[in-house]
């Protein structure tokens, strides 16, 4: 066993050179850095080094991912993830490396780092029933580490013009709040006893702007934040609540939508009180609820099975794994597994954040974003 471990962290740390063999190239010859924040949705393999339950570094997950052979790299999908596929559509040359990837340090890290966590959340305690996993303020804490070493490669001055023009962060995180907190089974019972729904999004609110505040201080000034996706929608929530395939569970649905309208007008707020900062607002759950409503249109011929998983109707209860079914048909998915999207949902969902409408990105879309001040 601790053989096959070596192997694999052997495996990862070539991979992750390969891609990212660009990383030594001057700084201002590039399109700047992309800094990741999140949960699966975007984690690229920072739950790897992480004694965890919640891993995607293991068949058939990354099947379709090129850079790897189609190998498992940690991403929680058959390719690419939004972040991955969003940073192509703006430039860069490779992807953001995981942070906790031995071979994530000096030059590289000017291209961007990603510090998503599988089963993070932006409360502390979000994820618990995983053992571990890098909560939001833990991702934050990690970028202090990556600010100060781009002070040493750049120098102060240029380090704080890089950070401030030409970087993007984007924080893709929320879910898990919910579906591995608040609503947890069994064990959330006692939380949602003693504190109400507005109270408990208060506090996501409180924590998250304090998060936000923390990387404007450390030189942030371009935002783009998404919102909480339809999550009553996802084929584990139709499996164990026995819903027909046209049908979305309300309740999660519901408190997503208390939640996304509070972000919605903290974004406001922030455009307002951070001087010189651009706050996006990515409006994720309109965006997925539209291919989960009007799948066919959008060429799937399933918005509600997981093309890889087990139990149930939808395939929605057990997770990817080596044991589990998977479909031949990928592109033709909308789910990858029973949480998370397939690579051909993630690329329209990422070139409506980054040339879209405002309907779903705004006050500007990603583009704009990065050309602003340059």
């Amino acid at each position: 066993m601790a053989m096959n471990n070596l192997a694999l962290v052997v495996f990862l740390i070539v991979i992750n050179l390969r891609l990212f063999a660009k990383g030594t190239e001057d700084a201002s010859q590039g399109l700047g850095a992309s800094f990741i924040f999140g949960d699966s949705l975007v984690d690229a393999g920072n739950n790897n080094y992480l004694p965890t339950l919640s891993r995607a570094n293991i068949l058939p997950n990354g099947i379709d991912f090129k850079p790897s052979g189609g190998n498992p790299t940690g991403r929680y999908t058959n390719g690419r993830t939004i972040g991955d596929i969003v940073g192509e559509l703006l430039g860069q040359p490779h992807y953001a490396m995981p942070f906790l990837a031995p071979n994530c340090t000096g030059k590289v890290v000017l291209h961007g780092v990603n510090y998503a966590s599988g089963g993070g959340g932006i409360m502390n305690a979000t994820g618990r029933i995983f053992i571990n996993r890098l909560s939001l303020a833990i991702q934050v804490d990690y970028f202090n580490i990556t600010r100060k070493q781009i002070d040493q490669l750049l120098g102060e001055k240029e380090a704080r013009d890089y950070i401030m023009r030409k970087s993007i962060f984007s924080l893709t995180i929320g879910s898990n709040d919910f579906l591995n907190n608040y609503l947890l089974p069994v064990l959330s019972i006692g939380t949602r006893i003693s504190q109400s729904p507005d109270s408990f999004i208060d506090d996501l609110i409180t924590h998250l702007k304090a998060q936000l505040t923390r990387l404007y201080q450390l030189d942030a000034r371009k935002f783009v934040v998404g919102n909480i996706g339809p999550i009553g929608c996802i084929p584990y929530q139709k499996t164990i609540n026995g819903l027909n395939q046209d049908e979305c569970v309300a309740l999660p649905n519901k408190l997503a939508n208390q939640y996304n309208a509070r972000l919605k007008d903290l974004m406001t707020e922030l455009n307002k009180t951070l001087p010189g900062a651009t706050f996006v607002h990515a409006n994720v759950y309109d965006l997925v609820l539209e291919i989960i409503t009007n799948y066919g249109k959008y060429g799937f011929t399933t918005a509600s099975r997981a093309c890889c998983g087990n139990g149930g109707q939808f395939a929605g209860i057990i997770p990817c794994g080596p044991q589990s079914s998977m479909c031949t048909d990928r592109d033709k998915h909308v789910f990858w597994d029973p949480y998370h999207p397939s690579e051909a949902s993630n690329i329209i969902v990422a070139k409506q954040l980054v040339d879209g409408d405002p309907k779903y990105i705004s006050p500007i879309n990603l583009r704009q974003l990065r050309d602003l001040g340059l």
